[in-house]
């Protein structure tokens, strides 16, 4: 099959790649389309840690049911499919009590850290349990199903954050997470949705979803902004979606007394926090980790127009020109969002 590999740190090459094998409880997809994600592109320069080559990567995915496995019995060939990225045991005693995001033995498809690997879909073909499957509506395009995947991340971030009819909410980085935890929190009943990135385009596009301001930190001071929009209380809570220490500081400030701060953005492993402020005014920092069942819900709201994510494709190209768009969203290239490969 073909297959995008990273062969080694910032070199991928279009190759003839083993299809992958299946177990019983497994299923063989004929990828249509794999959205390429940040993390892949911080992978691809080795600075995560996470993408250890060789690798095929890709993780937001949607295709065919192409094999089925013994033990599966409620799909069939041809059937319009999407997987979640993490692959939970299902045994361990968070996969028992629900948490399977949280799995003591998770994987995750198209990462490669020093514990496991799993190779993804930048290829024709991948190997997934059954058991993190979901099936599509005829009607969705692959491109957008894709997607699923990223919309999840911002979906979960709402749903564990204590969000009321009418509050006031920070969306710091207004990249594809941002905008769909945007858009997930304008869903959960949020009045005012203010974002806050340092590229102007990146606002205008966030207004174009649904923010209501816009702050850039080059210009404005985050946390007065913020204050001065809120009347000087601060918002009812914040989505850190960078995962730097300077963004994550200025959730912090930006919240209200007894406001909760969500961190979704994992970038740097450590940052430092104004323990006192935080403890004085009685703020809750929330970590927020991939998703958890939540992509029926996610296709449900894309599916009714809640969230959309067709506006956030940059473009959409075929699987061999995969090392060119690397490059470019590896420079930073501007008005460059989401890149959808099709094998």
């Amino acid at each position: 099959m073909n297959a995008l590999l990273l062969t080694e740190y910032k070199k991928l090459e279009f190759v003839d790649f083993p299809e992958p094998k299946i177990g019983p409880d497994d299923v063989l997809v004929r990828v249509r389309a794999c959205g390429i994600c940040g993390s892949d592109v911080h992978g691809f320069d080795g600075s995560s840690g996470r993408r250890n080559p060789p690798l095929i990567m890709g993780h937001e995915a949607a295709g065919e049911v192409a094999k089925l496995g013994a033990n599966v019995t409620d799909f069939k060939p041809g059937d319009r499919v999407t997987f979640d990225s993490t692959v939970y045991c299902g045994k361990c005693a968070f996969c028992v009590r629900g948490d399977v995001n949280l799995c003591d033995n998770r994987e995750v498809v198209g990462v490669a850290p020093k514990e496991f690997k799993r190779h993804g879909a930048f290829a024709e073909y991948v190997s997934v349990p059954r058991r993190i499957m979901y099936k599509l509506p005829d009607s969705f395009p692959f491109e957008q199903a894709a997607l699923i995947e990223a919309v999840s991340i911002g979906v979960h971030a709402v749903s564990i954050t204590p969000v009321k009819l009418g509050d006031t909410a920070v969306v710091i980085g207004a990249g594809m997470i941002g905008l769909v935890t945007l858009q997930a929190a304008k869903a959960a009943g949020c009045a005012r949705v203010i974002v806050v990135d340092m590229e102007d385009s990146k606002i205008a596009a966030a207004k174009a979803m649904g923010a209501t301001d816009g702050i850039n930190p080059k210009n404005d001071n985050v946390p007065d902004t913020v204050r001065a929009l809120t009347g000087g209380r601060g918002a009812d809570i914040a989505f850190e979606c960078v995962g730097y220490a300077a963004p994550v500081l200025s959730a912090i400030q930006s919240v209200r007394k007894g406001g909760t701060v969500t961190l979704v953005g994992n970038l740097q492993p450590n940052v430092e926090i104004p323990l006192q402020y935080v403890v004085t005014r009685e703020i809750r920092l929330q970590g927020s980790c991939a998703s958890n069942g939540e992509y029926p819900e996610c296709i449900d709201l894309m599916a009714r127009g809640i969230i959309k994510v067709a506006p956030l494709i940059s473009a959409v190209a075929p699987l061999s020109e995969g090392a060119m768009w690397f490059d470019r969203l590896y420079s930073h290239e501007p008005n460059l969002m989401k890149v959808v490969l099709c094998p």
